[in-house]
């Protein structure tokens, strides 16, 4: 059964994710601080958390970054009632994999928390010899997908599930045009702006992991996407 860690400071809003979870055959655990999601997180290995970002005393980007200094793989999933694109940004990058705005659907929810817990699977599955390794060359770098591995000169970077998802597309489609909406109704489930920023972000961060091959490129095709030309 997997578990899954919440933490969430409005009491309502943790029992309703609480008993709709554990009617879909999750464990549960509930934190409301930040301070006791730590504590939970490090007695209990869970297999998911989904965290508020606003919380009294630690918030959800500091507990997230504090996760990552030592975990770099158990899936986090953001609740904000947060709209401004930057927030969310900075939730990526101090380490997060998906979001959901307040308020969201139980069923989005649970879409979400499967859609990452089956990556995981097969990261670990591969990691064990237990499924076919996806590797591939880009210029000068070797593209681990299932392990969501950049790896060039001796210098591997890990790639969130997001990143690892966008290059995979890049390159199936590779010196020819990557559709933006394509990607954003398959990876975020529609294609507002502000998801469409999110992509952007995921984007410039693929373009400073492939910087030290200067044959390879991830170009703008402005309107339309983006080209990986390697």
């Amino acid at each position: 059964m997997p578990k899954v860690l919440l933490i969430e400071d409005e009491e309502m809003l943790a029992r309703i994710v609480m008993d709709s979870l554990e009617t879909r055959g999750f464990e549960m655990l509930h934190a409301s601080d930040g301070e006791a999601g730590w504590a939970l997180f490090n007695s209990e290995n869970p297999d998911m958390i989904v965290m508020d970002v606003m919380m009294p005393g630690m918030d959800g980007f500091t507990l997230t970054e504090k996760i990552r200094q030592s975990d770099k793989d158990t899936p986090i999933i953001f609740l904000t009632a947060r709209s401004q694109t930057s927030d969310v940004v900075n939730g990526f990058e101090m380490g997060g994999n998906d979001y959901l705005r307040k308020p969201f659907s139980m069923d989005e929810l649970v879409v979400r928390i499967k859609s990452l817990m089956n990556r995981q699977k097969g990261a670990a599955a591969a990691a064990t010899g237990d499924a076919e390794t996806e590797i591939v060359t880009i210029g000068s770098y070797i593209f681990n997908y299932t392990k969501q591995v950049l790896i060039c000169n001796n210098h591997s970077a890990f790639l969130s599930h997001r990143e690892a998802e966008i290059l995979k597309r890049l390159y199936e489609k590779r010196n020819q045009v990557l559709e933006r909406k394509s990607v954003l109704l398959d990876l975020w489930g529609d294609d507002t702006f502000f998801n469409a920023r999110s992509m952007d972000v995921f984007i410039t961060k693929l373009r400073r992991y492939l910087k030290e091959d200067p044959d390879v490129k991830i170009v703008n095709i402005r309107g339309v996407g983006y080209k990986l030309i390697c």
